[in-house]
C-alpha cells in the first residue's frame, strides 16, 4: 500500500541526525549523473511548476519533487513521490514543505561537518528566518557548538531566534551588526537576503580559516555573498557544480568581475567521499554553496517515510497505483 505523509506526519517522523547520515550515504553511494537530471521549470502567466527528480544510488527509491506556485495568490504546494526501484510501485507521497527546509540545513550540517576542522564550532549566524533556526538544529546533531551568535536588522526577530534554540545549550547571542556576528567565527551561516539582492557577506569580515555556508542565492536575480569572497576562498563545494557555477547570482557576479573559480570549485559527493579535499590547510578560507537538489529531497524524504513505519505514522491509502508489465 501506498503511505501518506501529510505535513505533521512528516515533522513527527523527521530527525536531525537520521537525515544527516541518510544524505552522507546518499553522497557517497555511486551515483551516474543520468540519475539525477536538471530540474524541469513549467511557467504560465503568474504560474509555475517546477520538477525535481532522480533514483538514488543505494537502490532503495526513484522519485521526485513538485512544486507548483501561483505568483497572484502567494500560494505554493510541494509534493514527493517516491517508488520502489526493483517493483516501479507507489511506495509514498508526502507533503514536500517541510522536507524543503529539513534538506537544506541537513545537507549543509553535513558539509560542514565534512569542511569545518574537527572540534567544537563557533557559529555566526546572518539571518534569524526558520533556514537559520534549522541549520543551527542541524549543526548541534553532527558538532558541540561552542556558541552561537546571530544577527538581522530586526531585534525583536534576533531575540525569537535565541529563544526558541535556547534549549540547545551553547552560548547563544545576539549582535548588532552582520560583521560583530561573524568575527572570530569558525563557521558562517548565511541564511538571508538583503533587500534589493545586495550581498550580505563581505570579504573583509573574512578571517583565516573561516568555513562559509550559503544558501540564499539559488537563482541569477538572487545575491548574497559579494565577488570578494568568491576571490578569498581557498576551495569552492558546491551541491550542484554546473548550477551553482552559471546560474547563482553570486558565480555570476563574480565572473562579471574578472574572477576565475573553476580550478577551485568542487563537488559535494566528491568531498563527502573524500575524491577531493575539503580543505587542504587550517587556514583555508571555505565556501559551501548549494542550490539544492533532487538527491536531498530523495534521502530525507525516504528517512522519513522508514521511521513513519516505525513509529506507526501516516495514512496507508485505500487505493494505489498498480505497476504495469511493459
Amino acid at each position: 500500500m501506498t503511505l501518506f505523509l501529510t505535513d505533521a506526519d512528516v515533522r513527527a517522523a523527521f530527525d536531525w541526525a537520521a537525515a544527516i547520515e541518510a544524505l552522507r550515504a546518499a553522497y557517497a553511494a555511486p551515483v551516474d549523473e543520468a540519475g539525477f537530471p536538471p530540474r524541469v521549470m513549467a511557467r504560465g502567466e503568474g504560474l509555475w511548476l517546477r520538477t525535481l527528480s532522480g533514483v538514488l544510488g543505494d537502490g532503495s527509491v526513484m522519485g521526485g519533487k513538485t512544486i507548483a506556485a501561483s505568483v497572484r495568490h502567494r500560494r505554493v504546494s510541494y509534493l514527493v513521490q517516491l517508488f520502489d526501484q526493483k517493483t516501479a510501485a507507489l511506495v509514498a507521497l508526502l507533503d514536500g514543505n517541510a522536507i524543503t527546509g529539513f534538506r537544506t540545513a541537513s545537507t549543509s550540517a553535513m558539509a560542514a561537518d565534512v569542511l569545518v576542522p574537527p572540534g567544537p564550532v563557533k557559529v555566526g549566524v546572518i539571518g534569524s528566518g526558520f533556514e537559520a533556526h534549522h541549520h543551527v538544529r542541524a549543526l548541534a546533531a553532527v558538532r558541540e557548538l561552542s556558541s552561537v551568535t546571530v544577527y538581522s536588522p530586526n531585534p525583536g526577530s534576533r531575540a525569537r531566534f535565541l529563544e526558541r534554540l535556547a534549549d540547545l545549550g551553547p552560548a547563544m547571542s545576539a549582535a548588532d551588526s552582520a560583521p560583530a556576528a561573524v568575527a572570530g567565527a569558525d563557521l558562517i551561516v548565511c541564511a538571508a537576503r538583503a533587500h534589493g539582492e545586495q550581498p550580505t557577506l563581505h570579504a573583509e569580515w573574512l578571517e583565516a580559516g573561516t568555513t562559509v555556508v550559503s544558501i540564499g542565492s539559488t537563482l541569477p536575480e538572487q545575491r548574497e555573498l559579494d565577488a570578494g569572497v568568491i576571490a578569498r576562498a581557498d576551495v569552492i563545494i558546491a551541491d550542484q557544480v554546473e548550477e551553482v557555477a552559471r546560474e547563482t547570482g553570486d558565480m555570476i557576479a563574480a565572473e562579471q568581475a574578472g574572477i576565475v573559480f573553476a580550478d577551485r570549485l568542487g563537488s559535494l559527493a566528491d568531498a563527502v567521499a573524500g575524491r577531493v579535499p575539503g580543505r587542504t590547510s587550517a587556514e583555508d578560507i571555505v565556501i559551501y554553496k548549494s542550490v539544492g537538489g533532487a538527491i536531498q529531497d530523495l534521502a530525507v524524504a525516504a528517512m522519513c517515510v522508514r521511521r513513519a513505519a516505525e513509529l506507526s505514522i501516516g495514512t496507508e491509502l485505500p487505493v494505489g497505483i498498480s505497476p504495469v508489465a511493459k
